[in-house]
């Protein structure tokens, strides 16, 4: 009889966390989009206007990774007010060879917390100043929090400000981190002087307008953008994209759809025919992330069905390893 395997959130927590490991599993899983060889259709979304919700859908086949995911993603941003958290949701993992569901992960958007941080950290990783010890956190929910630690990973970063349009979370955040983190963490009330006293700044929020001027930035600063997940989301004004000495996308075609890229096509500040770079051809080797210490760089991070299907197959392999979870026929 077929088993599959159960995992809670805090069984998830016990044996995935945000660390190298998760890291370089994003990077491998970037690696091979950037093969070619991965099948990954575009994401299902679907709009809850009323509660100001939005449920995603998304998958990806990896040659070489015995299982593939679907993960089912919702993003409920009123849900505070509730006492309840903006994300939930589940992965499903099933075996490439007979389609038979392998494992249910009831991680309530945690995986998906701990691999878009890791996408953070990947891109800062490539396309940040060697040097950069300074990072403007914009956004005070959990992913600002998880952003911060990730840059710590591969970076030396001393110090960080926080700006967020709720203050009090921002100086919340701002103070645990500080605790956590054990760097000096201070809130900005003024986003322009927070984003120009950084080496990295990393936009982690829902917005519907322009959170970052271009006028803002200065030469040797990475920006890494990861709100951005539908098309009308926006977080940094489309001139930044055209003052960037290099733009990477996680997948092109999607952030032509959905990404602070749709966005500058849409205004005319870049052109179809731009020369735009993927984060997986950098991770692979096959072009230049950053070039110079004074460029101006910027990732956009909109989300991968194959960062999903890399981080639930990982997931699995720990709690594997540790005998977690409980087995059950299916």
């Amino acid at each position: 009889m077929p088993t599959l395997k159960l995992l809670t959130e805090a069984q998830l927590r016990e044996v995935v966390h945000l660390d190298l490991a998760a890291v370089d599993c994003i990077e491998r899983a970037f690696c091979a989009l950037s093969s070619g060889e991965v099948v990954m259709p575009p994401i299902m979304s679907m709009s809850i206007e009323q509660s100001n919700g939005e449920v995603d859908i998304k998958t990806a086949f990896v040659p070489g990774i015995e299982s593939f995911a679907i993960k089912m993603s919702p993003g409920f941003f009123d849900n505070p007010k509730l006492g309840l958290p903006s994300t939930s949701g589940l992965m499903v993992l099933f075996s490439v060879r007979t389609g038979m569901v392998e494992a249910v992960l009831l991680d309530n958007g945690y995986l998906t917390d701990v691999r878009t941080a890791a996408a953070g950290a990947l891109a800062a990783r490539h396309l940040a100043r060697a040097d950069a010890e300074h990072a403007c956190i914009i956004g005070s929910g959990q992913q600002s929090r998880l952003q911060l630690a990730a840059l710590c990973l591969v970076r030396s970063i001393k110090s960080a400000v926080i700006w967020a349009r709720d203050e009090r979370k921002a100086e919340i955040a701002a103070r645990e981190l500080s605790e956590k983190l054990k760097i000096p963490v201070k809130f900005d009330p003024d986003a322009a002087s927070a984003v120009r006293s950084a080496d990295i700044v990393v936009t982690t929020t829902p917005a519907t307008r322009p959170l970052v001027k271009s006028e803002w930035l200065r030469p040797g600063q990475h920006i890494t953008a990861m709100g951005s997940d539908q098309s009308h989301k926006i977080e940094l004004e489309p001139e930044c994209l055209a003052v960037a000495s290099r733009y990477v996308a996680d997948r092109r075609s999607q952030t032509e759809l959905l990404g602070e890229l749709h966005h500058a096509l849409a205004a005319g500040v870049l052109s179809p025919a731009a020369d735009i770079v993927e984060l997986g051809d950098i991770a692979a080797g096959k072009c230049s992330g950053r070039r110079t210490d004074d460029e101006i760089t910027i990732c956009d991070l909109t989300g991968t069905g194959v960062q999903d299907t890399a981080i639930a197959t990982f997931a699995k392999q720990r709690a594997d390893a540790v005998s977690a979870g409980l087995t059950v026929e299916a």
